[in-house]
């Protein structure tokens, strides 16, 4: 057992990678993220991060996969995991992450899912593959959670879970996206009290 901690430092060293990666790129973007930076904050090399990674884009890649799918998961899915009133649980969510990112200053960098959605979707089939499948099973989680609310009863009848559960994610994307680009607060939090609104007048 003694070779137990040498084991895990490659596992360790890789972490440090992707979470200064995804630091780097929610600041600078893909494309404008350096990997000098990235290894420098790593507190690592190169060598290190290309034994890892074969390329910045692998590198992009795992970022989505192994940091901004897990952070999807924790933010917004598991809240909704068992759900039967799905219209409160959404409301939390929406005011809880709006206003720890409003404390945090990371609303002016918008959501990095979105961000990279916006900058890379276009560009690299591989990123688009990712990100599209993301966003498709946060519509799917939603519109399971408004089933459930639908089947409990709390949800009002005549909705279409499919079509709120997209424009809810959509709106999503617009509140950190409109916070990221007007850079006001008020923005932020009217958009947040706008869909919050909506929200209500699907109870039953």
């Amino acid at each position: 057992m003694a070779h137990a901690p040498g084991a895990k430092a490659p596992e360790a060293t890789r972490r440090k990678i992707l979470d200064a990666a995804f630091a780097e790129f929610y600041a600078n973007g893909f494309q404008g993220g350096s990997l000098n930076h990235i290894v420098e904050v790593a507190g690592t090399t190169k060598g290190a991060l290309f034994h890892h990674f074969d390329s910045k884009q692998e590198l992009g890649y795992a970022v989505m996969d192994d940091v901004i799918g897990p952070l999807l998961l924790a933010r917004w899915l598991e809240p909704l995991a068992d759900s039967t009133d799905p219209i409160a649980d959404i409301q939390r969510a929406f005011r809880r992450y709006v206003e720890a990112d409003l404390a945090t200053g990371h609303w002016l960098q918008g959501c990095p899912l979105n961000n990279m959605a916006q900058e890379m979707s276009p560009l690299d089939e591989g990123f688009h593959q990712r990100i599209n499948r993301l966003y498709d099973t946060w519509r799917a989680h939603y519109a399971a959670a408004l089933e459930r609310g639908l089947q409990a009863g709390t949800v009002r009848p005549s909705i279409s879970p499919r079509n709120v559960a997209a424009l809810i994610v959509a709106a999503q994307m617009g509140i950190w996206g409109s916070g990221k680009s007007s850079r006001s607060t008020d923005v932020m939090r009217q958009a947040t009290d706008g869909v919050c609104d909506y929200l209500d007048s699907l109870r039953s």
